[in-house]
């Protein structure tokens, strides 16, 4: 725990989605606006970097010496990565994505999933894709992992802190499936059920990438890359939507077996304790 210092996970999330629906409404209104223009990223930028700017704030606002050092630290410190976790770190993504496409053989889908894309799912304006990816990953875990698990863990177990972070970061996703050519907008149109499911799917990864960050020490690093790692994942080869369906269900059965792995850890309640000390 921070000495000195109490969270404030309410005010948190409360500014991120205000600031980032604001935002991401308004750049949906005007990606319908424009002639292909992509102006419209002008809005979707700073609300994608809204996690990160609000624990800015929150953080170097907050006048605890304590805190702030916690921060650079785990943003900065490569030696909070443990190398006996790399191969799950590394590999756990592609061989879900991997597995669910066999699966997805059996009820009859193609062998071509596995050739690489020609492409990218979505387009963002004048912003190459692998760059919002890459962008993505980052300011969403700086924020994530720089402030808001900690502000939740601070006064639930893990599990249950995973568990209402992940749903939390699902809803922020909202406004997206409003934005002309996001992924979100283009799965919705092709099936609302693809679009629940992506919503559905972000449940077990947010449980699975606060399970990585924990083991790392709680390393803003190794979240960012990891998310970078799922976000390509989603991205190389050739699935199909109804593969991500399979897939949610895959990364559901990873997420549920991690917490029976680690349920000592997922359900402690040391560090509350040390909170009341």
């Amino acid at each position: 725990m921070i000495p000195g210092y109490k969270y404030k996970p309410g005010i948190y999330y409360l500014s991120i989605f205000i600031v980032t629906y604001a935002l991401w409404f308004a750049g949906a209104y005007f990606s319908f606006q424009d002639e292909g223009s992509g102006i419209y990223m002008l809005l979707m930028l700073p609300g994608l970097m809204a996690p990160f700017l609000i624990s800015l704030v929150m953080i170097f606002g907050s006048k605890n010496i304590y805190l702030k050092k916690d921060f650079i630290n785990r943003l900065t410190n490569l030696r909070l990565i443990k190398p006996g976790i790399l191969p799950v770190f590394l590999l756990l993504m592609p061989l879900s994505v991997l597995v669910s496409i066999f699966i997805s053989l059996l009820f009859g889908g193609s062998m071509s999933q596995f050739q690489f894309a020609e492409g990218f799912s979505f387009s963002s304006g004048f912003i190459p894709v692998i760059l919002i990816l890459l962008l993505a990953a980052s300011f969403e875990e700086l924020g994530w992992r720089g402030y808001a698990f900690d502000s939740l863990q601070s006064q639930h177990t893990y599990f249950a802190a995973s568990l209402i972070f992940s749903v939390l970061w699902s809803l922020w996703h909202f406004p997206l499936i409003f934005v002309n050519n996001s992924y979100q907008y283009e799965i919705f149109h092709e099936s609302s059920w693809y679009g629940v499911n992506f919503f559905v799917s972000i449940i077990p990864m947010g449980m699975i990438i606060s399970w990585i960050c924990i083991k790392n020490n709680k390393s803003i690093i190794a979240a960012m890359v990891f998310h970078f790692i799922v976000n390509m994942s989603q991205e190389l080869l050739d699935i199909t939507q109804t593969t991500k369906c399979i897939e949610t269900v895959v990364l559901i059965v990873v997420a549920g077996a991690i917490i029976i792995y680690d349920k000592e850890m997922f359900f402690s309640k040391e560090h509350l304790a040390e909170k009341t000390e």
